[in-house]
Parts: structure tokens; C-alpha cells; sequence
């Protein structure tokens, strides 16, 4: 395992001088992350692996997916942000993964520490034990915080297994929450009949979970998505949201492990964030499964980076 807290290259790009500061792109307000960083600042952290994915027979190349993100992000144009920090990536190196996800969570858990709103680049799904790992951390002092998992996903994510892998960081948490005599609260919201066993289902049920099929989730049926997503919010003190790019139609979002039959288009999965940003509960935030060797045309990772930069300029202090 490596954190590589450098800059990492991309962030240059078009810059329209003639445009003054209401023409800036991202890649001109991007910082790096040093120990003078005042706090309130949106800050990136890349998650390099997909080990996780491989443990789970999945298609690799998320490793890269950090790296592609940034790809795009760097020439979108600035909005309602002042500044970005890059944070740097942490790089899993072999089949390593359970010391990358613990030193995941604790660059998630510093960023919390000094004020900062992290977003995560991953990267596997197996990433978001990682950054509840890093959330907990940050709530330690706090006695049974209610916190609220949303995540978009065609996959539960509880499966059982010897070792974690990027379908079990759900049924992980569950387990970690129990252990700490703390709430296990989860709403998933895309999920897939056609990708997860009756087990799977069953798990959920027994474990309190709520969720929305991805059938059940046409931009028809919006409000009734919204309804259910606000119920939910009420029910929670803090919000970490997590999103697998493999919620969104195979057509939108080609570059992942398992494209959706069917997926959440995304006039539907921007209204969900939106309600979640508003909420002001929301302290963590990554995407998941991003896999730039599967993309077409750059397809994903301009989805990302839009979704990104959704959550980044909502989030912006």
C-alpha cells in the first residue's frame, strides 16, 4: 500500500484569458492538501484499487479510475466553488486490500478531523467500508450516532464472504455497527432483480434496509423516489452517500465491473443527490467503480465528473 499525497498531473489544461475569473476551469482552482489548508474546502482522495473487485470474479481496471476522473474534471468550468483540494490518491499494491482500506479510512478520517468535505474516487465499491471505517472514526466521541447509508447501486452489496471483497462492504458495515451497538441504517436505492440472489434480498429484509428496484425508478415514478428518499432522511443525523456508477444504464455508464440491463437514468439519480446535498446532513460522499479500460468515448468518466461536481459545488462552503 502507497498514499501518494502529491499533486497528481492533470490538473492543467484550456484556460480562456479573455474570459477573466467567470471563464476559470477546475483545474485552475485545484490545490493540493497541506497542513495550512483552511478548512471548509471540498477535497478530493482517490482510492487505487480494485483487488477488491477481483476477489469478487469482477471485471478489473477501477485502479485507474481515480485517474480518469480527474481526466475530465480538469477543464469543467468553475461554478459556485472558489476552490478545489486534491488530497492525493491511496494505491492498494497486491491483493493488499484490507491495509488500503485502513489507511483509506484514515485519510478520510483526517480530512473530517480538519473540516473538510471528502469526496472519494474510486476505485472498487469495496471503498465504502473503507470510508464508513473513516466516518466512524471521525464520530468516535459521539454515543450511537444515527448515520444514514444511501447508496446507488444495482447491488446490495451484503454478500457473505471469507474476505471482503467489493460485494460484501455492506453487510461489512452492518456488522461493524453492530459491534459498536450502533444503528444499522440503509437505504439502496437502483437495485437490480436480475443482479442479486434471493439471499441477498432476504439479507436486507432482515437487516431493517430500505430500497427502491431499479424498475420501480423511471423518471415517471420521480416523486414517489424522492418521498422515499426524504422518509429516510428524517430518520438520520448524518449522511454518507455512496454511489456505483453501475446504477446508470449500460449506454450512459459502459466503463464499470457489470453494466446495467436496465440501470436509473440520470434525470433521476441528479434529483436523488440533489435532495441529499439540501438535506445538510451529508458529511461523506465517493464514487465507486469507475473502470476507464471498459469505457467508451470517456462515457463514465464524464458522468463521474458531472457528479462530482454536483455534489462538490452543493457542498462548497
Amino acid at each position: 500500500m502507497i498514499v501518494d499525497c502529491a499533486i497528481p498531473s492533470p490538473w492543467h489544461g484550456r484556460i480562456d484569458m479573455t474570459e477573466g475569473d467567470a471563464g476559470q476551469r477546475w483545474h485552475q482552482i485545484v490545490v493540493p492538501l497541506s497542513p495550512d489548508t483552511a478548512a471548509g474546502a471540498v477535497a478530493l482522495l482517490g482510492f487505487q484499487c480494485d483487488t477488491g473487485v477481483a476477489r469478487n470474479n469482477g471485471r478489473v481496471g477501477a485502479a485507474e479510475g481515480p485517474a480518469a476522473i480527474r481526466e475530465i474534471l480538469r477543464n469543467l468550468p468553475v461554478h459556485r466553488l472558489d476552490r478545489i483540494v486534491d488530497a492525493g490518491d491511496v494505491i492498494c499494491v497486491g491483493d493488499e486490500l484490507e491495509t488500503a482500506q485502513a489507511e483509506l479510512a484514515k485519510q478520510v478520517c483526517c480530512l473530517l478531523d480538519s473540516g473538510h468535505f471528502p469526496i472519494v474516487l474510486g476505485g472498487g465499491h469495496e471503498m465504502a467500508y473503507a470510508s464508513f471505517c473513516g466516518l466512524e472514526q471521525h464520530l468516535d466521541a459521539q454515543r450511537a450516532p444515527r448515520i444514514g447509508i444511501i447508496n446507488l447501486d444495482a447491488h446490495f452489496d451484503l454478500r457473505l464472504s471469507e474476505h471482503g471483497n467489493s460485494g460484501t462492504p455492506f453487510r461489512q458495515i452492518a456488522e461493524r455497527s453492530a459491534e459498536r451497538g450502533w444503528s444499522f441504517n440503509y437505504c439502496c436505492l437502483g437495485v437490480s432483480r436480475f443482479s442479486n440472489t434471493q439471499s441477498l434480498f432476504d439479507r436486507a429484509k432482515s437487516l431493517g434496509a430500505t430500497w427502491r428496484l431499479d424498475e420501480e425508478m423511471g423518471v415517471a415514478q420521480l416523486d414517489e423516489n424522492l418521498a422515499t428518499l426524504k422518509c429516510f432522511l428524517t430518520s438520520v443525523d448524518i449522511i454518507y452517500l455512496t454511489i456505483c456508477l453501475d446504477v446508470l444504464p449500460a449506454a450512459i455508464a459502459p466503463g464499470v465491473s457489470a453494466p446495467a440491463a436496465r440501470g436509473v437514468a440520470l434525470e433521476v439519480i441528479e434529483p436523488l443527490i440533489d435532495l441529499v446535498t439540501a438535506s445538510g446532513k451529508l458529511r461523506l460522499a465517493d464514487i465507486a467503480e469507475m473502470n476507464p479500460k471498459f469505457d467508451i468515448d470517456q462515457r463514465t468518466a464524464r458522468v463521474a465528473a458531472r457528479l462530482v461536481a454536483r455534489i462538490a459545488e452543493s457542498m462548497s462552503s
